[in-house]
């Protein structure tokens, strides 16, 4: 099941939890990867892999976001 599908049978109360979650993860990510460059302690394949799941988590808040967000009809 892909995730467009998979967002569309969750309610709006389900979806902001985890919009929230989503945020945290991406955040914590990005605190991780700043602090493994800055100190050097990780190589760069892992580096390269915490920037794709932090690149997967931004997918999945931009597909919540539109989900939430209404329609407005200009």
């Amino acid at each position: 099941m892909n995730a467009q599908s998979d967002i569309s049978m969750k309610t709006e109360d389900v979806l902001r939890v985890e919009l929230e979650v989503f945020r945290r993860e991406h955040r914590d990510l990005d605190e991780a990867i700043i602090a493994m460059v800055e100190r050097g302690t990780a190589d760069q394949l892992t580096i390269q892999r915490l920037k794709k799941k932090k690149l997967r988590l931004k997918d999945m808040i931009a597909l919540i976001e539109d989900r939430l967000t209404p329609d407005i009809i200009a």
